[in-house]
């Protein structure tokens, strides 16, 4: 039997080095399988980094989408692995059991694991993709995507065109999960696979605020068919105003709307009405 092969992804903008260190050291902790690492450092240059590993250094910070994809095409591998520079591999035996998993589903296309604080601080809801998160530990279908650590296959990462360069933060997994449903294949939370992540309360602003609504906006154009597309926009209008009071937040919220109607995004590809139908069955239709 073959050795499974990944190409490994990290993407950092070189403000962790201890928190990069570990994450490199937990994948050089990995057994049985063969793995290609990149770490793409997102308007720097990295420097002393493991032995076997590369640096490949943006002249600029071009985002967290477009980063991931600059990585790609750094490494080699039939799966590709994704993992922020602030997380860490629980288990040696990780991504072993990861490639088992896609070799025994053909249909599966993406794994996401569970996040764990390493210090037992409880995690999020907003880490477990799926509409009703209930324990944190069962596995099942995924309607969104916690991005920090993701398995996936290569070839339909290619098929779909990669991350959403144009998103730059926020949502971008949301639109890669929806591609993946949409080619066929299955997104999968393995909640019984665990993944180290501190729990770090989301800066709330401005920026925030703005890209949150401009992407929500793309992802819609981007991927819905027409007549669902006011549906999943007013969702989350009438969402964001139950939920955020502060007039400076929804100012900038609501420019963010704006500019994501003002501007068409690259890449549209239509949702199939199968695929609509498949996201419902999983338990969130794409107006939610």
């Amino acid at each position: 039997m073959s050795v499974p092969t990944y190409g490994v992804v990290v993407l950092t903008m070189g403000k962790r080095p201890d928190e990069l260190a570990r994450g490199l050291h937990s994948l050089l902790d990995q057994q049985g399988v063969d793995l290609d690492i990149v770490v793409v450092g997102n308007g720097w240059q990295p420097v002393d980094l493991p032995a076997g590993i590369k640096a490949h250094g943006l002249p600029e910070n071009v985002g967290i989408p477009a980063g991931r994809n600059a990585g790609v095409d750094q490494v080699s591998g039939e799966l590709l692995f994704f993992l922020d520079d602030d997380a860490c591999l629980a288990d040696p035996q990780f991504l072993a059991t990861v490639a088992q998993r896609f070799a025994l589903d053909p249909k599966l296309g993406l794994i996401q694991p569970r996040v764990v604080d390493p210090t037992g601080l409880e995690a999020p809801g907003r880490w477990v993709p799926r509409l009703r998160v209930g324990d944190h530990a069962t596995p099942g279908p995924a309607t969104a995507l916690w991005e920090g650590a993701v398995a996936m296959r290569r070839d339909l990462f290619d098929r779909i065109g990669g991350w959403p360069d144009e998103f730059f933060y926020a949502h971008e997994g949301i639109d890669l999960v929806w591609r993946v449903w949409d080619e066929g294949f299955t997104p999968w939370y393995a909640g019984d696979l665990v993944v180290y992540h501190p729990v770090i309360d989301p800066a709330r602003h401005d920026v925030y605020y703005r890209f949150n609504a401009r992407n929500r906006v793309w992802l819609a154009r981007r991927n819905l068919p027409v007549l669902i597309e006011p549906f999943y926009v007013g969702t989350w209008v009438g969402m964001t105003l139950l939920r955020v009071h502060d007039k400076a937040a929804l100012k900038s919220w609501f420019a963010g709307l704006g500019e994501g109607l003002k501007h068409r995004p690259a890449g549209r590809k239509k949702m199939q009405w199968k695929t609509v139908w498949a996201m419902t069955k999983a338990g969130r239709p794409p107006v939610i």
